[in-house]
C-alpha cells in the first residue's frame, strides 16, 4: 500500500483548481488588478481602500502607505501595530533613485547578558517582558513623511482614528489567529482587558470572531496623540511615560531613555541583477540579502526549461536556500557590532564558488557557512502603494511572533512587539561571540524584508511575502515565477510554494542543521515530483500555513499599474 503521505500529495492537486477559469494558470484565483492612475495592495480590503482615498484626496503613496499601515494596526492587530518595527523601500519619480528606512528598535540599555544567564535561560522567551525591544515604526512613519508626504500626518492617521471608535468587522484570516493568541497571552497585563471581548461564559473572554465588530478607543487616543503631537508625543510625551511606570511596575526593562533616545535611520538598498532584473533588498540586520544570495546561486541553471514544479526546480532551489541560510545564521546582524560582508555575500564570484556544493543528485544534510571572519514563525504585514506620480512604496511592518509580546500598557491600545526573542544568548568561551549575541542598546536580527526590482534603472516591480524565514524564499520564488516561468503578477503570487525549514538559525535556539531539515511544499506539486525528491534525500512534508502572504505592484509598460494581492490571506489589491 502506498504511505499516507505520498497518497494525500497525489490527490491534492486535484483540489488545487478550485474554479474553472477560462483564462489564466489553473492555481491562479483572480485576475490581476490593472489601474491607469494609482493602486494599493495591503492585507485587508479596508485599508487598501483607505490607501486609495488618500491619494484620491492629494496625498502621495507614502502618505497612502501610512495611513493604510495605522489602520492595519488596529485591524489586523495578529501581525502589526505601533508597537513593532517597520522597514520600507520607496521609488521617488522625481530624483529617480530608491531609498531604504530601517526603522528596527533596539534592546533595553538596562537589560543585559548577565540578567539572562541569572536566570538560567539559554533563550530568550517568546512572551512578556523579556523580549520587548523599542519599536520604530512611529519615528518611520515621521521619517517617511518628513521626506515624501504631501499632507499632514493627521490626515493620514484620521481615517484609523475613525475606524477605531466606531468599529470594523474583523475578517476571517484574522479572526483565525487572534483566536489562537488569546490562550497564550492573556496572562500579560493589558493584554485580556484591551484585545478580547466578553465571551459566552460568564467571566471568560474570548476572541472576536469572524465578522463582530471591533473597537479600539484607546488606540484611537494614542494616534490622535501623535497626530496631534507629532514623533514626540510617543517617544518623549505621555505615552513614553505610560509605557515606562508599566514595565516598570511588571518586572520589564524598557524605559523613558530608551524610546527618548530611538532613532530609525536611512540605508542604502543592496541589489543583484537577476537576469536582466536588479533585485532590491535593504542591509542587515535584516535578512533580505538572502534573498539575493538565492537568486545567484539559481542563474547559472536553466529553470525555465526544466519547468515549473518539477523535481529539478524544487530540489534546485531547496539547495540553494540553505546555502543562503547557512551565511544568513552566521554573519547576519546589527552592523554597529558587526560588519556584515554584505558586498561579498551578494557578489556572482561568490556564488560560482558556493554553487559548487549543490548535487543535483542528492539533498545536502549539513552545510556550513561560507563567510565567518570573526567567528521562524513570525506575523506580520506587507503592503505597497503606487501614486500617479509615479512614487512607489514597499512596506512592511510586525510585531514578530503572533499578536507580539503580549505586554499592553494600559489605555494605550497596542501590544509590543518580541522581536528581542531573535538574540542570541548560547555562546562559547572558547569561540568568538555570535554576531547576534545580545547586547543592551543592540537592534537583534530581524525577518521583515520590503522587496523591489528595477529594469534599466527604472521601476518594475514592488513586492513582499510574509512570514518569517519563508520571507526569502518567497522574494526569490516570486522572481523566479515571473521571470523563469513567465507567470503574471497574480499567478507568481498564488503558485504553490515551496519552504525549507531546519536551517542553522541566526537566533541560536536550535541545532546546527546536520539532517538536511523538512521540505515543505504546498498542494498542487506533482506527486512525482515529491517522489523523485524523496529519493534524493529530501523529507518532504506536508504543513498547514506557514508560506506566507505576498502583495505586488507592477508598472505597466502601457501606463498605470498592475496589482495583485495574497490569495491566503484576507487582502486586496485596488486602484483607480
Amino acid at each position: 500500500m502506498r504511505p499516507l503521505l505520498a497518497t494525500l500529495l497525489l490527490c491534492l492537486p486535484l483540489t488545487a483548481m478550485c474554479a474553472d477559469r477560462i483564462t489564466g494558470k489553473p492555481f491562479a484565483t483572480r485576475s490581476e488588478v490593472y489601474a491607469p492612475h494609482a493602486i494599493a495592495a495591503t492585507s485587508h480590503p479596508l485599508a487598501t481602500q483607505i490607501a486609495l482615498d488618500v491619494m484620491k484626496a492629494g496625498g502621495s503613496a507614502v502618505d497612502a502607505a501610512i495611513a493604510a499601515n495605522a489602520a492595519l494596526g488596529l485591524m489586523e492587530p495578529t501581525g502589526n501595530g505601533v508597537g513593532g518595527d517597520l522597514f520600507a523601500i520607496v521609488w521617488d519619480p522625481k530624483t529617480k533613485k530608491l531609498y531604504g528606512y530601517n526603522g528596527s528598535g533596539r534592546s533595553p540599555r538596562s537589560l543585559t547578558l548577565a540578567e539572562f544567564q541569572r536566570r538560567g535561560l539559554k533563550d530568550i522567551p517568546p512572551h512578556g517582558p523579556l523580549p520587548v525591544t523599542v519599536p520604530g515604526t512611529v519615528d518611520a512613519w515621521f521619517a517617511l513623511h518628513g521626506k515624501f508626504g504631501r499632507k499632514p500626518i493627521a490626515d493620514d492617521l484620521a481615517p484609523a482614528i475613525r475606524y477605531a471608535r466606531e468599529g470594523h468587522p474583523v475578517h476571517e484570516v484574522i479572526a483565525y489567529y487572534w483566536n489562537r493568541s488569546v490562550p497564550s497571552l492573556s496572562k500579560w497585563p493589558g493584554f485580556a482587558e484591551q484585545f478580547t471581548v466578553d465571551g459566552d461564559i460568564p467571566g471568560k473572554r474570548r476572541a472576536p470572531r469572524t465578522g463582530e465588530m471591533w473597537k479600539n478607543p484607546n488606540l484611537a487616543s494614542t494616534l490622535e496623540k501623535i497626530a496631534q503631537g507629532g514623533r514626540d508625543a510617543f517617544y518623549k510625551g505621555d505615552i513614553a511615560r505610560t509605557i515606562d511606570a508599566y514595565f516598570k511596575a511588571n518586572g520589564g526593562f524598557l524605559s523613558y531613555d530608551d524610546l527618548a533616545s530611538h532613532t530609525g535611520e536611512w540605508v542604502e538598498p543592496v541589489s543583484t541583477n537577476y537576469r536582466g532584473v536588479d533585485v532590491w533588498e535593504l542591509p542587515p540586520n535584516g535578512q533580505g540579502i538572502a534573498a539575493l544570495q538565492i537568486l545567484n546561486l539559481l542563474e547559472p541553471y536553466d529553470l525555465k526549461r526544466y519547468g515549473f514544479g518539477s523535481v529539478e526546480h524544487v530540489h534546485l532551489f531547496t539547495e540553494a536556500k540553505k546555502l543562503a541560510f547557512a551565511d544568513r545564521a552566521a554573519s547576519y546582524a546589527d552592523p554597529a557590532y558587526y560588519k556584515t560582508p554584505v558586498a561579498k555575500l551578494v557578489s556572482k564570484n561568490y556564488a560560482r564558488e558556493r554553487g559548487k556544493l549543490i548535487s543535483m543528485e542528492r539533498a545536502a544534510k549539513a552545510v556550513e557557512p561560507g563567510v565567518i571572519a570573526q567567528l521562524n514563525e513570525g506575523d506580520t504585514i506587507y503592503m505597497t502603494v503606487a501614486d500617479s506620480d509615479g512614487m512607489m512604496v514597499s512596506l512592511i511592518q510586525s510585531n514578530y511572533r503572533g499578536m507580539g509580546s503580549g505586554m499592553a500598557p494600559p489605555g494605550l491600545g497596542f501590544i509590543f512587539q518580541d522581536r528581542g526573542e531573535q538574540f542570541v544568548l548560547k555562546h562559547s568561551d572558547q569561540e568568538p561571540d555570535h554576531p547576534n549575541l545580545f547586547a543592551p542598546g543592540k537592534r537583534p536580527f530581524h525577518t521583515i524584508i520590503p522587496a523591489f526590482a528595477t529594469k534599466d534603472g527604472k521601476p518594475w516591480l514592488s513586492f513582499g511575502v510574509m512570514g518569517g524565514a519563508m520571507q526569502p524564499q518567497g522574494h526569490a520564488q516570486i522572481v523566479i515565477n515571473l521571470i523563469d516561468f513567465g507567470m503574471n503578477l497574480q499567478e507568481a503570487g498564488d503558485a504553490p510554494r515551496i519552504q525549507h525549514d531546519g536551517s542553522t538559525e541566526p537566533t541560536g535556539q536550535a541545532a546546527a542543521m546536520s539532517d538536511g531539515g523538512e521540505l515543505d511544499l504546498e498542494t498542487g506539486f506533482p506527486y512525482e515530483t515529491v517522489r523523485e525528491l524523496m529519493r534524493k534525500g529530501h523529507s518532504v512534508r506536508f504543513a498547514d500555513g506557514p508560506y506566507g502572504g505576498y502583495q505586488a505592484i507592477m508598472v505597466n509598460p502601457n501606463g498605470g499599474y498592475i496589482g495583485a494581492s495574497e490569495s491566503r490571506k484576507d487582502g486586496q489589491a485596488a486602484g483607480y
